[in-house]
């Protein structure tokens, strides 16, 4: 099939070089793009990732770092540097006709390991190129994914590069992170179904010297007789002294919609940063002086374009060996801060999925799972945040810390996807498909101090199994059944197959009344549940075991002495899911 050739495509000029040397080609180099390329190179998957653009966007668009995408990012090793470079998101002040309306403190359950955090858009790209490099492989600036055409045996993508060289590429899978107006996804002519918000916003990245509550985000709007709002100042406080991103309603002066200045996109799709005129310090100061709560003066203006919002779904999440994630297939009103971070668990969820089969270590039928998980989560996003930008967060029926554990990406769970093993132990308890949850007060006989499941978890790439119980019986019967039943899949008969370790690694977690063990008598690593959180967050029945997936997610959850059973039948989901 040919994609990318219809009108008003690019059409390819003579001579062109002909390129044989990655598995995965992935198109943009924004944050969903570089976290695709970071899981599968720590994978071991070859891949190139290209962007149109010569250099990175000094933009602060998305600025909220959500607690599961730091939670992903400790299992790559990278929270230690955002941590040290993003600022505290506490809550946000709500304010009506200058009134305060609610205070909304974004508070956590204790046990969540991170916060809510602001981090402009090219740190966060800074920061993931940097890891990105660390395992060796940089961003192709000024390369263009022009179109591309698949087969059953692999995708031939045609680029155009810095150079002004053409380039035709051929890989075995290709991932379209371009954004809005995706390449990728036109060319697989994926419905994007939605609409678009009639209002047109500005956008600047400033300093004010109020003296509000230090990360707190405010929201001040003005409601017209008829209950309707007419003018909206939303800031999000960004690293440095008195720094926010501040959105506003546009003046008529600098409206896109009814002039030439508006972009042709081709493909009906409105949203992001428009060109053309942008707002001057004054049309800020002007909202600034209307809505803010308290008296400020706004300077140091770092940028600021006119944003546009649609709110669009794709009808699937990829084609073949084709594949679309973050804007490039759901795009929202920026609520909640949820679209970046959406798309970042979109790319964690292909990448290993992705690794397994370029492994042979599952069948092409396992990355199905990827649209049967992901679209879901894309559909109730999209809802969720058209919901809370026409009403306000305010008025979301959850109960608070439901709402806030929505907010977090923390709920977010595949029960009854094609990779959830069935549910075991009490129906309340973490099942097969909900997020593994992380727990403190972990021991180990030469550690000193307590670690966190966190802390275990870090820089293992591939599932992790840990065996509860509170004897090492238990755990030697479970780790020769768990070796057994994964080894044969693992090596798939070959001796010079890949250590199986490396893909599955067996971690055991003693109950708190355990009686002590001498070093080194466990089967596996083993850790002592000092605190007793793991039990109390895991609600293990008596011996149990629980498979961790790579990205986070609990994939099953099993009696000890079933460990056979269950991990052939998750071993088996993974290799053809229904």
């Amino acid at each position: 099939m040919e994609y990318g050739t219809g009108p008003g495509a690019r059409h390819w000029e003579a001579p062109v070089a002909h390129t044989q040397a990655t598995d995965v080609l992935i198109a943009g180099a924004g944050p969903v793009g570089l976290s695709a390329a970071a899981e599968l190179r720590r994978h071991g998957v070859r891949c190139r990732l290209v962007d149109r653009l010569p250099a990175r966007l000094p933009h602060a668009k998305a600025v909220g770092i959500q607690p599961r995408t730091l939670e992903i990012w400790d299992r790559m090793g990278l929270a230690r540097t955002v941590l040290e470079t993003a600022v505290p998101l506490r809550g946000q002040l709500i304010y009506v006709n200058g009134r305060e309306q609610a205070r909304i403190d974004l508070a956590l359950p204790p046990e969540v390991p991170y916060g809510f955090a602001a981090l402009p858009q090219y740190e966060t790209e800074r920061l993931l190129e940097e890891y990105l490099a660390g395992l060796g492989t940089v961003i192709e600036r000024d390369t263009e994914l022009l179109s591309f055409t698949q087969d059953s045996d692999g995708v031939s993508a045609r680029l155009s590069t810095a150079s002004g060289a053409a380039e035709e590429v051929r890989v075995r899978y290709l991932i379209g992170c371009d954004g809005a107006h995706s390449i990728v996804r036109k060319g697989l002519g994926l419905a994007f179904g939605g609409g678009a918000f009639p209002e047109e916003y500005m956008l600047a990245d400033v300093e004010a010297d109020w003296d509000l509550p230090h990360g707190y985000g405010v929201r001040s709007s003005h409601r017209a007789d008829d209950g309707t709002t007419d003018d909206l100042l939303v800031c999000i406080p960004l690293p440095g002294a008195g720094r926010y991103r501040m959105s506003m309603l546009v003046p008529p002066e600098l409206s896109t919609r009814a002039t030439d200045r508006a972009p042709a996109r081709g493909d009906g799709v409105v949203h992001g940063l428009e060109g053309g005129r942008g707002p001057e310090l004054f049309h800020i100061q002007a909202v600034v002086d209307r809505l803010a709560p308290r008296p400020a003066t706004v300077s140091r203006m770092r940028w600021s374009s006119v944003f546009r919002v649609s709110h669009r779904i794709v009808d699937r999440y990829g084609d073949g060996r084709v594949f679309v994630a973050g804007d490039a297939a759901h795009i929202h009103p920026p609520t909640g801060a949820q679209g970046m971070n959406t798309g970042i668990q979109d790319a964690c969820n292909l990448a290993w999925k992705l690794a397994f089969v370029l492994r042979g270590e599952a069948g092409p039928a396992l990355l199905a799972s990827y649209d049967a998980e992901r679209r879901p989560v894309g559909e109730e996003v999209v809802g969720r945040t058209v919901r809370h930008a026409t009403h306000g967060i305010e008025t979301d029926p959850d109960d608070p810390r439901t709402l806030m554990l929505r907010e977090a990406q923390l709920l977010v769970d595949y029960r009854g996807g094609p990779l959830a093993g069935s549910p075991y132990g009490p129906t309340d308890a973490p099942q097969p498909g909900d997020r593994a949850p992380d727990c403190a007060g972990l021991t180990a006989p030469v550690a000193t101090y307590p670690l966190r499941l966190l802390d275990i978890l870090r820089g293992r790439a591939g599932h992790v199994l840990l065996l509860y119980a509170a004897g090492p019986a238990d755990l030697a019967q479970a780790a020769e059944a768990a070796g057994a039943a994964w080894v044969p899949w693992v090596r798939g008969g070959s001796p010079d197959a890949p250590d199986p370790g490396a893909r599955l690694q067996a971690i055991a977690v003693l109950a708190r009344q355990a009686a002590p063990t001498a070093p080194g008598t466990l089967p596996v690593p083993g850790y002592r549940d000092a605190a007793g959180e793991f039990a109390r967050l895991y609600r293990p029945d008596g011996p149990t075991g629980f498979v961790v997936r790579p990205d986070g997610q609990l994939g099953a959850r099993f009696p000890l002495a079933g460990t056979a059973a269950a991990l052939s039948g998750y071993l088996a989901a993974l290799s053809a899911p229904a």
